[in-house]
């Protein structure tokens, strides 16, 4: 009945933008072949659950139309629906100029789904990757040991007792400090692939190595308090079991997928709870995992929509004014150490203080505030550029990413770019809060593990190693060829799923 009630007042312009919801939906599934329809799904999705949902989810009767003048809110949907007639309009364009050199070729990923991953060469790329990970971690883990000393053990398994944390540090660093940030976002980059090749891999010694891997590093990120951090480990080897591994009718893989969301959303309902406490490991350890008494719990955080008409409500009230990018200035020059630049400007802090957040006296990391506030992907484009031109600008970095994304598909035969662009799909998803190399750097740093993987000469594929030597006498002999995103099988059933091309169009960035 609320629902209902809360649809009875939205005003026209929401219905504008379920339309462009539907319809881009529609329009994506058909470009699924050309690498573009999936990232641009996904795309949709996350502003359908950050801003559409958002307004069902909150109670849109009783909270925003209360809070917010109906101007402020209406301004809000127009904004999303010129984020999207934007997004939908450029985002061909912008695949084709930065994919032109692929454009003749198919979605990988759609290939894998039909015929699954035990071709030779995937999984040759799959153990190169899971060997590259295991390395790093292998020196992770001294580092971390270094760092706790005798608490390592619960860096490792948290649940025991309490969560051990090596990679703590201020809000705002120094020093070195950003080493600890670099060792985070590895942690979560190998966390995720671990579980990716667990997911897939069909040698058994092999997928053991991938198990000890996610044992040993989900841990520390699921008892953490952070939800994006877990999203990001665990869901993408989920959905590619499920996706390319899983050799079922769809309407069980939809039903497999409700099981292990609802899990999921389960574990959240868990960390809402106990948020506020010391500990929610150490909480795990001495109660176990029990929600009695909480049957209602409202996940925070998923009020983009709201972040939005505040930002519409101070620029109309002239309490704020665009800051002409600055606030994307300072997303860029992030990865700079603030050891070598100390006045590198802060993220958001400006308006964080607009919205309450601002302490009277400095805190020690220096921020001068108790938290900074998410302002959602559009809202961000806003805050840069203005209520008109920071929609149609959050827009076209969007384009660019759903572009990343497609050309990872397009190679998805060469090595590390299926299990990378796993993770990009869930990181857009997290995007949503903030267009920021905060979210990214996790995937940074498994495109730098992959090219670093690849530089050092591991990138090479021989069929003539795959093929026993009882097998192989006899047979006709299987040229070398370099594992540079090229068709690999010989088959004229595969080759058909992939465009002429000549060998130098066909090396993968």
């Amino acid at each position: 009945m609320l629902v209902l009630q809360t649809l009875y007042i939205l005003p026209p312009v929401f219905w504008v933008v379920q339309i462009l919801l539907i319809g881009g939906v529609f329009w994506a599934v058909k470009q699924i072949r050309s690498g573009l329809g999936l990232p641009v799904l996904v795309v949709l999705a996350t502003v359908a659950s950050w801003y559409v949902i958002d307004v069902l989810y909150n109670d849109y009767l009783h909270t925003y139309a209360m809070e917010f003048s109906s101007a402020s809110r209406d301004e809000a949907w127009w904004q999303i629906a010129l984020f999207l007639l934007v997004f939908l309009f450029l985002a061909t364009p912008v695949h084709q100029l930065i994919n032109q050199r692929s454009l003749r070729r198919s979605s990988q990923v759609l290939l894998l789904a039909k015929e699954g991953c035990d071709k030779p060469h995937i999984q040759w790329g799959l153990t190169r990757l899971l060997q590259a990970c295991l390395i790093a971690w292998a020196l992770l883990s001294l580092v971390a040991a270094f760092r706790l000393q005798g608490a390592v053990l619960y860096y490792f398994c948290p649940y025991l007792s309490y969560l051990a944390d090596p990679w703590a540090r201020d809000r705002i660093g120094a020093g070195f400090d950003y080493l600890l940030a670099v060792a985070l976002h590895l942690h979560m980059f190998l966390a995720a692939m671990f579980g990716i090749v667990l997911a897939v891999m069909k040698n058994p010694k092999l997928r053991a190595l991938a198990l000890f891997g996610v044992l040993t590093s989900w841990p520390y990120l699921i008892f953490g308090r952070t939800r994006n951090f877990m999203l990001a480990a665990v869901i993408p080897g989920v959905l590619v079991w499920v996706f390319l591994r899983l050799r079922a009718h769809i309407a069980v893989k939809i039903v497999v997928l409700v099981v292990l969301f609802s899990l999921v959303s389960a574990w959240f309902n868990f960390v809402m709870i106990h948020r506020d406490e010391d500990s929610i490991a150490a909480v795990f350890s001495q109660e176990g995992f029990n929600l009695e008494g909480h049957t209602n719990v409202h996940q925070e955080g998923l009020n983009m929509f709201g972040e939005l008409c505040w930002i519409n409500t101070f620029i109309d009230q002239g309490i704020y004014k665009p800051n002409g990018g600055k606030r994307y200035w300072a997303e860029i020059v992030n990865p700079i150490p603030r050891s070598i630049w100390p006045g590198k400007p802060l993220i958001g802090i400006d308006y964080a203080i607009l919205r309450g957040q601002g302490w009277e006296e400095q805190d020690a990391s220096g921020a001068g505030v108790g938290a900074t506030i998410a302002t959602g992907l559009i809202g961000q484009g806003v805050v840069n550029y203005g209520q008109v031109f920071g929609p149609a600008f959050a827009a076209f970095l969007m384009c660019l990413w759903v572009a990343v994304l497609a050309r990872l598909d397009l190679y998805g035969d060469s090595l590390g770019r299926i299990p990378l662009y796993s993770l990009g799909l869930i990181l857009t998803f997290n995007l949503g809060r903030d267009i920021t190399l905060l979210t990214l750097y996790t995937f940074i740093f498994g495109a730098m593990i992959v090219w670093m993987v690849e530089q050092m000469g591991l990138g090479k594929f021989s069929y003539a190693k795959t093929v026993p030597r009882s097998r192989a006498r006899g047979m006709a002999p299987v040229p070398s060829v370099i594992f540079n995103g090229a068709s690999l099988d010989s088959s004229p059933s595969d080759q058909g799923n992939h465009a002429p091309h000549s060998s130098s169009s066909a090396r993968a960035d």
